[in-house]
């Protein structure tokens, strides 16, 4: 038997000691973000073989992220096929990248049934792309962001403890501006967004605010991902103010990202105005992740 438990803020030293240790691309692959979501999906963890291995709710069953860390990932998997048989169930794994696809297959030759989950790809980019803009391609997005300059008296500023009220009050606003069209997976967000900006410090998670004639407008929230990108978990603004989404995407990336060669900006979740929006930046790296469900 697994012994699972809700992760809490108490786990975050080792959680993010094991991920460190794999140095991963996938923008599910960081603390706070598996934190933030916790409740909405069932969030719970458990330290097998070296590894850490985290379980979640994917529409009603059980999946399990693929193992991460230093120790002996093989060994985990078995383990997990070995609990699933007791359960009854199938063993199911997701946000699997190319490389762990590899293993799978070299470890597990035949056994899985593996598929690619587009919805789930990672749009990542140049720091130096988000920052210059540059190219016929982003022309649009500079005009964009030149209207609200020339609009607004505006500023741009780091999300700290004694702002970070402003940015829940914002966030409440923005949701009753869409209450016409609001839905369930509305409702997880402004959730997930409560609890990121609640405990951004201990979190340890990066912010940004864009302020025009003094209200907050829009704010955006991330973390060091790897040891060369960094990961953008939340971008907030009001849409009927143009240029305040692309204002926000360059500021935060121009005062903020500078140190690291990539962003990644997560994926699309199969959002049909979302994908168009991430592919309008022209992702310089659409990172495959897949699903795994074993069959023996």
């Amino acid at each position: 038997m697994i012994e699972y438990k809700k992760i809490t803020l108490n786990d975050k030293e080792w959680m993010t000691q094991k991920l460190k240790e794999d140095n991963r691309q996938g923008c599910e692959f960081t603390f706070a973000n598996n934190y933030i979501w916790r409740s909405i999906y069932r969030v719970e963890a458990a330290e097998m073989h070296g590894c850490c291995v985290i379980k979640f709710d994917a529409v009603g069953d059980d999946c399990y992220a693929f193992p991460f860390g230093c120790g002996d990932k093989q060994k985990v998997i078995e383990q997990l096929i070995v609990d699933a048989k007791e359960h009854g169930k199938k063993l199911r794994l997701d946000s699997i990248l190319a490389e762990d696809k590899a293993l799978l297959e070299e470890w597990f030759p035949g056994q899985f049934e593996i598929c690619g989950e587009r919805d789930g790809f990672d749009y990542i980019y140049t720091v130096e792309k988000l920052t210059n803009l540059s190219g016929k391609k982003l022309h649009g997005k500079r005009n964009h962001i030149a209207r609200f300059k020339d609009n607004h008296d505006w500023v741009y500023e780091p999300m700290t403890s004694e702002n970070k009220t402003e940015c829940l009050q914002m966030n409440r606003k923005w949701c009753n501006r869409q209450e016409c069209k609001w839905n369930q997976d509305m409702e997880d967000e402004f959730c997930a967004v409560q609890e990121a900006v609640e405990h951004f410090e201990e979190l340890g998670l990066v912010g940004g605010i864009l302020r025009a004639e003094g209200e907050i407008v829009a704010f955006t929230i991330g973390e060091p991902l790897n040891s060369d990108t960094f990961v953008v978990h939340i971008e907030k603004a009001f849409p009927e103010i143009q240029g305040a989404y692309p204002m926000i995407n360059q500021q935060f990336v121009m005062h903020e990202c500078q140190g690291f060669t990539y962003v990644n900006r997560e994926e699309d979740t199969g959002a049909e105005g979302l994908r168009k929006a991430k592919l309008s930046y022209y992702p310089d790296i659409l990172l495959e992740k897949y699903s795994a469900e074993y069959m023996g």
